[in-house]
């Protein structure tokens, strides 16, 4: 897990302007790739980061760098606890939300559609897309918007830019350290 793909990946969580973001890489050995994620944790986990794994699956890893506090707040959201229920998650609880998401990417054979809420999509985005089966959106970017384009359309923008101006920043020699803002 190079530094390089995370900053590439997940710039807009580490910037605090979203609650989560998923990026999936290559590794080697898995005992290795544990010990990076502990690593990445105690370093990042007073700047409100925590970095998950939440599916190996041969040499790639599908792996959720996340804020708690973003994710207890986001999860509030009264249509987000509506679409949690439904779908059998504590919503009460974001951190055995994570472990339901888990079990869900495990045990499904489909990708379970909430995953958006883990990822600062609007819940009215998320429901939309459950509802209509990918199909009927009114646009999509970063995800297929159901509700309020222009403020969707704002926040593809929002994390393109944030994106753009840490991948130059990474280039020009900042860090990690530099780049992941503290809660």
């Amino acid at each position: 897990m190079s530094e390089e793909t995370v900053i590439r990946q997940c710039a807009p969580t580490l910037a605090g302007i979203k609650t989560g973001s998923l990026f999936s890489c290559e590794y080697g050995d898995k005992e290795e790739l544990k010990k990076e994620i502990k690593a990445f944790n105690r370093n990042y986990v007073s700047r409100g980061l925590c970095l998950i794994p939440l599916r190996y699956d041969r040499k790639r890893v599908l792996l959720y760098l996340y804020r708690p506090k973003g994710l207890r707040k986001d999860l509030e959201d009264d249509l987000a606890k509506k679409v949690l229920e439904e779908e059998g998650y504590p919503w009460a609880m974001p951190e055995r939300c994570v472990a339901k998401l888990i079990r869900r990417l495990k045990e499904d054979g489909d990708f379970p559609h909430e995953i958006g809420l883990f990822l600062s999509y609007p819940p009215e985005d998320v429901k939309g897309f459950i509802d209509n089966r990918a199909c009927n959106y009114k646009c999509s970017g970063i995800w297929k918007v159901y509700s309020d384009v222009d403020r969707a359309r704002k926040m593809f923008s929002r994390y393109r830019k944030c994106t753009e101006t840490y991948c130059r920043l990474w280039q020009k020699g900042s860090c990690m350290d530099q780049l992941a803002v503290n809660d």
